[in-house]
């Protein structure tokens, strides 16, 4: 089957089809341009989401140290309180001191104390038993010292009236 065509048929078909690859050429290229777009749209998403997770990582460890930090100046109320509280009682045993507390061994000296408390606990801490410490009473007579294992006996100090 032998086709005939003529010259000017064969001209246009060739035109189109010299313009038709052209428009292909063009459309491809704008693809690639399109597909380059797309893959520096996708890496720069990437590198958003990467810069995301360290900014969401950084603000989480933030976080926990503005915790910390915030039981810490608790602490430290809670620490300058207690703090005045213990020096208001020290500024008001200072003031009143008048007195020492002497602990005695066998009737011999031992130690001289602040408080009663201190001179128990000096005599605990040297072998003493912690129960059986008892008061004298004032005016009462006192047993023999040798016959006293440990004994408190609270002292006047001098000048003080």
């Amino acid at each position: 089957m032998i086709t005939v065509c003529r010259t000017r048929t064969l001209r246009t078909l060739r035109t189109d089809l010299t313009a038709a690859e052209s428009e292909a050429g063009q459309r491809r290229q704008e693809a690639e341009t399109v597909t380059d777009s797309a893959v520096r749209a996708e890496t720069a998403l990437e590198e958003l989401r990467a810069e995301l997770a360290r900014v969401t990582a950084g603000a989480a460890r933030l976080e926990g140290e503005l915790e910390t930090l915030r039981a810490q100046s608790l602490l430290d109320t809670e620490d300058r309180q207690a703090l005045r509280m213990l020096l208001r009682t020290v500024r008001k045993h200072s003031a009143v001191a008048d007195r020492v507390y002497v602990l005695f061994h066998r009737g011999a000296l031992h130690s001289v104390h602040a408080t009663l408390d201190a001179a128990e606990a000096a005599a605990e801490a040297v072998g003493a038993a912690r129960e059986g410490w008892t008061a004298h009473t004032p005016g009462a007579a006192l047993p023999p010292a040798a016959e006293v294992l440990w004994r408190v006996q609270p002292l006047p100090l001098g000048g003080v009236r």
